[in-house]
């Protein structure tokens, strides 16, 4: 958990800004959600991995006997959690408030969250998530949405060239189940294959074979991905099926194939859109499509998601159609440390000791009436380390101000 320099504030709040805006831009609406959920929600199954990392909160009133009892039971000793991710509370949300929901509805949520990360770098125990979501839209146009909407954020941000990589849970079900893999070695199958990228497929293979899976069907996986592919195939019906195995269902093809149709619509030219059929995504609630946002300039993901189409309904009682996209945020911010505030007018007012109060707060009224930034600054012995100071700060100028000044008088300058 960190704290955060005016200037790196500032820079963050410029780039929530801007997702912002780009997110309302495409007819989502901003919401909020508490930080603390219920133990017994955050821990239901739903969230991978994450479930592990989430930080429970001590029940309130429990005496040193009742916690000593209750060691060996977390359920027992917390009753409450802060929240992991965004999708989980959105779920309740949804389900609390549905009545005054429209019927498909379109959920900004930008807030952070908490996980008990072994902190490195890019990894925090809080970070702010991004997230859009779509409910109770079951087609394609839902996934196209939020795609089209991320990729404008990119954009806007002066990160142009990205590119979304593209699966389905249920094609990757479907191809394990071509390949032979028992129901109850599926999970992880999946957690190995994950880590394609990291260890190759003959580190793959071999996880594999010392896991004590199938043999046959590892032997299938095998010669799979020993096939000759084609790295630049299209996102189209060729395209999708040159990379999967025969017998994966028509109609996940068709779905994902009207997906490419739709962006590449919205966005007026080819769509941005990659095929992976190793794209896993590790949390247990996805039942769709899955996707991560990709750009040129680095080797990680900058967001993903998926449909869940299963999640609300552990609320609700029935299925309700839902998919979400989340901007990671703290990569994108990482990217973007020049980005600026050149839109805006920014200075500081040197002042000498003898400027009387009044006079100085009527010429910084002035400034700021005319939609400036302003702070005082009572002249230092060290003027370059003030001016420094005020660059790091954001501040773009500087103006003295002396016992005679007035707001026609002033010599603006540029720092640095």
């Amino acid at each position: 958990m960190r704290d955060f320099l005016p200037a790196d504030k500032a820079r963050r709040e410029r780039v929530l800004a801007v997702i912002r805006e780009r997110y309302r831009a495409h007819g989502f609406d901003e919401i909020e959600t508490p930080v603390m959920e219920e133990y017994s929600r955050l821990h239901a199954g739903m969230g991978g991995d994450n479930e592990k990392l989430s930080f429970s909160i001590l029940k309130r009133g429990m005496d040193a006997e009742a916690i000593r009892g209750a060691a060996e039971d977390p359920a027992a000793l917390a009753d409450l959690g802060l929240r992991y991710d965004l999708t989980v509370p959105l779920a309740r949300f949804y389900a609390t408030n549905r009545a005054q929901l429209p019927t498909v509805f379109r959920a900004i949520q930008m807030a952070p969250v908490w996980r008990a990360e072994r902190p490195q770098k890019g990894r925090y125990r809080q970070f702010v998530q991004c997230d859009i979501d779509i409910i109770g839209d079951a087609s394609a146009r839902a996934e196209a949405e939020l795609m089209t909407a991320s990729l404008d954020v990119l954009d806007a941000l002066g990160l142009e060239g990205g590119i979304v990589r593209v699966n389905d849970r249920r094609a990757l079900d479907a191809m394990l189940d071509v390949f032979g893999f028992a129901a109850d070695e599926r999970p992880g199958v999946l957690i190995t294959i994950d880590k394609l990228d990291k260890i190759g497929p003959s580190g793959v293979v071999a996880e594999l074979r010392e896991r004590g899976t199938t043999p046959d069907a590892v032997d299938a996986f095998a010669a799979y991905l020993d096939r000759p592919s084609a790295d630049d195939a299209g996102f189209d019906a060729a395209g999708i099926r040159a990379a999967l195995p025969a017998g994966i269902p028509d109609e996940i093809v068709d779905h994902l194939v009207a997906l490419g149709d739709t962006v590449a619509a919205a966005r007026g030219a080819e769509a941005p859109l990659r095929f992976d059929p190793f794209l896993v995504r590790g949390m247990g609630y996805y039942t769709g499509t899955i996707f991560e946002l990709a750009h040129p300039s680095v080797d990680y993901s900058l967001g993903g998601g998926g449909r869940y189409d299963g999640m609300i309904g552990r609320f609700l009682g029935q299925d309700v159609p839902a998919v979400g996209f989340s901007i990671g945020f703290e990569r994108i911010v990482d990217l973007l440390q020049d980005a600026d505030d050149s839109g805006s007018r920014s200075l500081v007012l040197v002042h000498d000791r003898d400027v009387p109060l009044a006079q100085l707060l009527r010429i910084k009224a002035a400034l700021v009436a005319d939609g400036a930034r302003v702070r005082l600054e009572q002249r230092p012995k060290n003027m370059k380390a003030l001016l420094e100071r005020s660059s790091a700060d954001g501040y773009t100028s500087f103006a003295t101000v002396g016992a005679d000044s007035t707001i026609d008088s002033l010599e603006i300058k540029p720092l640095g």
